[in-house]
């Protein structure tokens, strides 16, 4: 699938090419725009989708939350129009759980259900990649986005010229540190930032595709509505109208009809569902918009400073569309962000515009920008590289014990596995770093991307290493497995439990490991209650303080803690005899 989407073959265009009215930024020679090679570009993307994808459990919070919601539908434990958690209210992003629901009960027979139902949300972060590249393909095509040319020829070829900037965006998506764990869960988030990309991609290829970018308009809001974001889709379809509206493309102009049906279908959709939920939290002080500004500088570093050059750069051209289609997608996520009291979830739908954006910055970026980059890249990842090295050493040879000392310390109980395949990919991909960078310090100055290989290869390398060398121990520390291993020593596989103020994770972890049929609403003190369990979660202060008295009518039995959580306990009791 990803190899039709990357081929990288001309996009035909309905009309020609002609040079802008206003002169753009952009000084580029035949010479620069030559794009990155396939076998390399195939590389990257697998060196970022495929780690992380086998061998682990689903982890703590919105992951485990997810895929137990997906177990239960297939399993036909909770309906498909409204499942639901335990008794907990029925979850609204229904599309994204029956999507994962669907690939358990197809390949769970033979596969692990929690990599059956990773494996479709794995295809969407590629499908998202694929669809980035493409949206730039388009808007690099367009007159005002093309480079000035010159007096005696030499400039770049106009595909050319695209196909090397929709490799730097790619690259970019990549390099974004926000997207490396969010982007390989199995969560409703990963679906909505395919959809993000799917209209991205619509509105960029508006004026070549028609048919294709028809579907994807219908398609594209009303789906984010069934995941979970439809005042999102709102925004985004109210936003992008007048960019239709106002485009210099007859062919775009006359797609405006289609994203108003869009737009009402996700209205109509959300809720026909019940899918709005008032989920606005605003900052409550400078300390708290304070965080959410940190937030935005390490999760989308380093396409905000480039996305920031370009909007500078290209100031006389913001209402073109090769500024103004992706900055549509990131203003709205970014306002979400804000709102939602620093969601990092929401911030995470503007990665592909910040990608598009940040592409553009490369025609016209200094070049001391690009070495700052590049050395900040090479000692940031080497260093993160050799750590992660030191600690798998430690864990395996004993040498140095301080780290395996310290895992100890913080997971009790955690015993290191050996996979030689690991070893192998692991010493592979260091090998293709070191190259990397003897590559990139040498002379090879010409490529438009050249400042975006070492940032998408260090993330790359470092989601590699951890998802090899140190996969073991964080699928130990983030894994309710090894919790659930110690509750089944009191309370039998699959019984009944009440568990009042337990979170939506916390009974995930209860139904997926334990097999257990839980109730959060239920009083323990209802009598002629079935369930003869009842857990009750400590957190924060209360749980190193001492245990409270046994509830009426039930019998204190153990006192658990997560081996490698201290600030999170559960205290289990059992019904008294009358």
């Amino acid at each position: 699938m990803a190899a039709f989407f990357l081929s990288g073959r001309p996009v035909p265009t309905s009309r020609p090419i002609v040079i802008a009215s206003q002169p753009t930024p952009a000084l580029v020679t035949q010479r620069a725009a030559q794009r990155l090679p396939r076998v390399a570009l195939w590389l990257f993307c697998a060196a970022y989708l495929l780690p992380g994808l086998f061998g682990r459990d689903a982890w703590r919070n919105a992951d485990v939350t997810a895929f137990a919601t997906m177990l239960g539908i297939a399993e036909g434990r909770t309906p498909w129009w409204a499942p639901t958690l335990g008794d907990l209210p029925p979850e609204t992003a229904l599309l994204p759980h029956w999507l994962g629901a669907l690939f358990v009960k197809l390949l769970g027979s033979w596969l692990d259900p929690a990599l059956a139902a990773r494996l479709p949300f794995a295809a969407l972060l590629a499908l998202t990649l694929a669809l980035v590249w493409y949206a730039t393909l388009h808007l690099a095509r367009t007159d005002a986005a093309q480079p000035v040319p010159f007096a005696f020829g030499g400039e770049a070829d106009p595909v050319d010229y695209a196909r090397a900037l929709a490799d730097g965006a790619l690259l970019a998506t990549i390099a974004t540190l926000g997207l490396l764990q969010l982007g390989h869960e199995t969560t409703p988030e990963l679906m909505q930032l395919s959809e993000v990309a799917l209209l991205l991609w619509a509105m960029a290829a508006a004026p070549h595709r028609s048919l294709a970018v028809r579907a994807a308009l219908l398609l594209s809001l009303p789906a984010l509505a069934c995941s979970g974001a439809p005042s999102m889709a709102v925004a985004l379809g109210a936003l992008a109208l007048p960019v239709f509206l106002r485009s210099r493309y007859p062919e775009a102009r006359a797609m405006w009809p289609w994203l108003l049906a869009s737009l009402l279908l996700a209205v109509g959709v959300a809720a026909w569902l019940g899918a709005w939920q008032w989920r606005v939290n605003l900052p409550a002080s400078w300390a708290s918009l304070g965080g959410t500004a940190r937030l935005f500088l390490w999760f989308t570093w380093p396409a905000w400073p480039m996305a920031l050059w370009t909007l500078w750069r290209w100031r006389q051209h913001w209402l073109r569309r090769h500024i103004s289609v992706p900055l549509v997608t990131v203003l709205v996520s970014v306002a979400s962000t804000i709102l939602m009291g620093g969601s990092d979830r929401a911030l995470m739908l503007g990665v592909p515009g910040l990608a598009v954006l940040a592409a553009f910055a490369l025609p016209t970026l200094k070049r001391s920008a690009g070495s700052a980059i590049d050395w900040f890249s090479v000692f940031f990842f080497s260093l993160s590289a050799l750590a992660v090295w030191v600690i798998y050493l430690s864990m395996h040879v004993g040498v140095p014990a301080k780290p395996m000392a310290n895992i100890l310390r913080l997971a009790p109980g955690f015993t290191p596995r050996f996979s030689a395949m690991a070893l192998l990919a692991a010493g592979l991909g260091t090998v293709a770093w070191l190259w990397l960078v003897r590559w990139r310090t040498s002379r090879n100055r010409h490529p438009l991307w050249k400042s975006l290989v070492l940032p998408a290869s260090g993330v790359a390398l470092a989601w590699l290493l951890t998802m090899t060398l140190l996969l073991p121990a964080l699928d130990y520390a983030r894994s309710p497995r090894a919790l659930m291993a110690l509750v089944d020593r009191h309370v039998p596989h699959g019984a009944c439990v009440l568990a009042p103020g337990m979170t939506r994770s916390q009974v995930a972890a209860l139904e997926v490991y334990g097999g257990h049929r839980v109730l959060t609403s239920v009083s323990p003190s209802r009598p002629g209650a079935s369930c003869q369990h009842l857990l009750v979660p400590l957190r924060g202060a209360a749980a190193s303080a001492q245990a409270p008295a046994a509830p009426e009518g039930w019998a204190f039995v153990a006192r658990l803690r997560r081996p490698a959580e201290r600030n999170e306990q559960v205290l289990i009791y059992r019904r008294a005899p009358p």
